[in-house]
């Protein structure tokens, strides 16, 4: 099937930062087959979509999330320790279903923002896979390793276990990519990190973990090794081999130093939040400035309250502004690299995605430019990053195949799936209510 996209100003995103203001861009299957200029000779197709003069870009993707967490979403707002006094107990009663009604819903809201991949940590993560397959979006999934007992193993060695075989099971799959993902160097032992990293090698998989977010994560580790985590990790040799480190907010110089020096390594930064649970602002700034990638994640909803990257774009850049004092760093197309190429990268797909160049995936946001918000346009990347929001999504592909258009899901019902979700949330509402009367 060909699809042809017409009337649109095209941000490819790739090295040359080639753009085609008034242009169209045909998909061929699932991938790009052509682009070029309205005033050109176009080439048939059998679906045409009139851009009306919008924006047409890569699809975005969200490096750091928990889809299974919509569940906790305004639950715990402005609550001090909120991990530990509600997260954790509360997810004690988080089970398969709720879980996979959750992936649904947070990967429509993704699919409606434009967001066309992401990198999900969480529990029962075969049913966010088979979540993500239902849902035909472009996906990294990891199990959550921990050192206690969660809502789907008594212990870590049978979260181990089950990792590898989850490996095995979703390997080759097209849009789904098995990922191994420990929670935190402080929340496993050091014989468990060096398991995952065992089972990393023989399967040659792709690493994530939350690294340098807690003050006592630090504080652990200077009283037990005389180390950062940065400096453990790299003693255990974890840096050798892919590795997606979320947050990274407490890096200092000296970790950034070693970070740089091996290309495997990425960092997905959450500044909404980050910033919301006071924790701090990652120094982004040195981070670039010494060549490490850097892409954006929302954390999970409870976290950071939305999945979508508008938020993480414009927050990064002023946040960033502030720490350093200088409002010229951080361009507004630098932002958008932030979102779309370095997002592949991290995640190792920038072969197939990210930019739109002929040959790659058609993973692509098509954004209006009609409303009140989105005029005028003189700078299409500071639209993008500093005017547009999530509702100027008009139309999302993914790997070439249309699932949102005019704003809404092509194949599901977000009411259907709003109504699954809340029938599952039966147990867990009751419990939250019930802890908040407590509190």
């Amino acid at each position: 099937m060909k699809q042809l996209i017409t009337n649109v100003h095209i941000l490819t995103m790739d090295e040359q930062n080639t753009e085609y203001k008034d242009g169209y861009l045909l998909i061929e299957e699932n991938r790009i087959a052509q682009m070029g200029f309205m005033k050109d000779t176009l080439p048939t197709a059998d679906k045409i979509v009139d851009g009306q003069q919008g924006i047409l870009m890569p699809g975005m993707i969200n490096t750091h999330t928990h889809v299974g967490m919509i569940p906790f979403r305004s639950l715990v707002d402005d609550v001090p320790d909120s991990l530990r006094r509600f997260l954790f107990p509360m997810e004690a009663i988080m089970h398969a279903d709720l879980v996979k009604a959750s992936a649904k819903y947070a990967m429509a809201e993704m699919l409606l923002a434009g967001v066309t991949s992401f990198c999900d940590m969480y529990y029962f993560e075969d049913d966010i896979a088979q979540a993500a397959s239902d849902m035909k979006v472009r996906a990294l999934l990891g199990q959550t390793i921990i050192d206690m007992k969660t809502p789907d193993y008594e212990n870590a060695a049978l979260a181990l276990k089950d990792s590898e075989n989850f490996l095995a099971k979703w390997a080759d799959k097209e849009l789904i990519q098995p990922i191994l993902a420990p929670h935190a160097p402080n929340t496993l032992t050091k014989e468990q990190l060096e398991t995952v990293l065992e089972i990393s090698k023989k399967h040659n998989t792709r690493i994530m973990m939350h690294v340098e977010e807690m003050t006592y994560e630090m504080d652990k580790f200077r009283e037990e090794y005389n180390q950062t985590p940065i400096e453990f990790l790299e003693d255990l040799g974890y840096f050798e081999h892919d590795f997606l480190m979320a947050h990274c907010i407490l890096m200092n110089e000296n970790d950034i130093h070693i970070v740089k020096n091996y290309p495997k390594v990425k960092i997905a930064h959450c500044i909404t939040a980050n910033t919301k649970s006071a924790k701090g602002i990652a120094p982004v700034k040195l981070m670039k400035e010494n060549g490490i990638t850097v892409a954006l994640g929302t954390d999970g909803p409870s976290s950071g309250n939305t999945l979508d990257l508008f938020t993480q774009m414009r927050m990064t850049p002023n946040f960033q502004k502030v720490a350093n004092l200088s409002r010229d760093i951080f361009p507004a197309k630098e932002i958008v690299e932030m979102a779309t190429i370095e997002g592949a990268k991290a995640l190792g797909l920038e072969e197939k995605v990210g930019t739109l160049e002929v040959g790659k995936q058609a993973d692509m946001a098509l954004l209006e430019t009609q409303s009140v918000n989105m005029f005028p346009i003189f700078n299409p990347y500071s639209v993008v990053v500093y005017s547009a929001r999530a509702e100027n999504v008009s139309h999302t592909w993914v790997n070439g195949q249309l699932l949102v258009a005019d704003g809404k899901l092509v194949e599901q019902s977000l009411e259907d799936l709003r109504t699954e979700l809340y029938a599952q949330m039966n147990e867990f509402v009751k419990e939250a209510k019930r802890r908040g009367e407590e509190d």
